[in-house]
């Protein structure tokens, strides 16, 4: 992040999110609302920040695969799902609200961004 951003917001400003998963291993992509945002949210979203924010679930991995022509990404988590249906208690052992907490995620945006100048096109 770099000293012209002026505002920040969360994913869900920016992208949507759909999550699947298979045994012990979380899918969730992630989709541009706007495919003029997809650039920030490449930037933005990376292996590195969403391994951060999973972190109390321990994962072992994070991959990203990007999807440009369709401004979307996904991610491969691994060993989130304590288990996975099968093996777990955790009430959620599908995952299916992991795709939300990713969309709490803070994207830095540019000052010239039309959510930074206080305009909501979204």
């Amino acid at each position: 992040m770099s000293s012209d951003l002026e505002k920040t917001v969360l994913l869900h400003r920016l992208a949507h999110a759909r999550t699947g998963d298979k045994g012990n291993r979380s899918n969730i992509s992630v989709i541009a609302y706007r495919a003029e945002d997809y650039a920030l949210l490449v930037a933005e979203v990376t292996e590195a920040r969403v391994m951060a924010l999973f972190a109390d679930r321990r994962p072992t991995a994070v991959k990203r695969y990007l999807l440009p022509k369709i401004a979307a990404m996904n991610f491969v988590l691994d060993d989130v799902l304590d288990g996975g249906v099968n093996d777990s208690l955790n009430l959620d052992t599908h995952g299916k609200s992991l795709s939300f907490h990713l969309l709490t995620l803070p994207i830095a945006l540019p000052a010239e961004h039309p959510q930074a100048q206080g305009q909501t096109d979204v």
